[in-house]
């Protein structure tokens, strides 16, 4: 059950770089094409806000480790604070500058949760302490 844990993990975070790669591509059209593609991008936004969370409970079911639940629970933070930067585009606009560097940020920190994830699903399961092994001696 850990391993189908694991895997769900893996594809998880596999699933939140490509929608980050999409989500800097929907931005690039709303700059370059149509601003009405900016609609697009702020919702897509909000499903990967969703994932995030999704993310954040396969790595807990998955047992993937204190690093790994800290980097999604570190996601879901910033995604939330990706509307806060919008929010200051009148008012504060270095502020709201932040977003597309958060928006990376947030990339970065899912290729880098990709990579474990899939490292972890690679990795031979452990044996339970106290179990007979293979050679018949009694794991402590």
């Amino acid at each position: 059950m850990r391993q189908v844990a694991r895997l769900l993990h893996a594809f998880t975070t596999s699933l939140l770089v490509v929608c980050v790669v999409v989500q800097v591509f929907l931005a690039g059209l709303g700059v370059f094409d149509d601003p009405a593609t900016f609609l697009t991008h702020a919702g897509f936004g909000y499903l990967i806000g969703f994932l995030t969370l999704i993310v954040l409970i396969t790595a807990a079911l998955a047992h993937a480790g204190r690093r790994q639940v800290g980097l999604a629970a570190l996601t879901v933070g910033l995604m939330a604070l990706q509307s806060v930067f919008v929010g200051f585009r009148a008012d504060m606009p270095v502020v709201a500058a932040l977003h597309p560097v958060n928006g990376f940020l947030i990339g970065l920190i899912a290729v880098v949760m990709a990579r474990a994830a899939w490292i972890a699903v690679r990795a031979p399961e452990p044996e339970p302490a106290g179990e007979i092994g293979k050679a018949g001696a009694v794991n402590a």
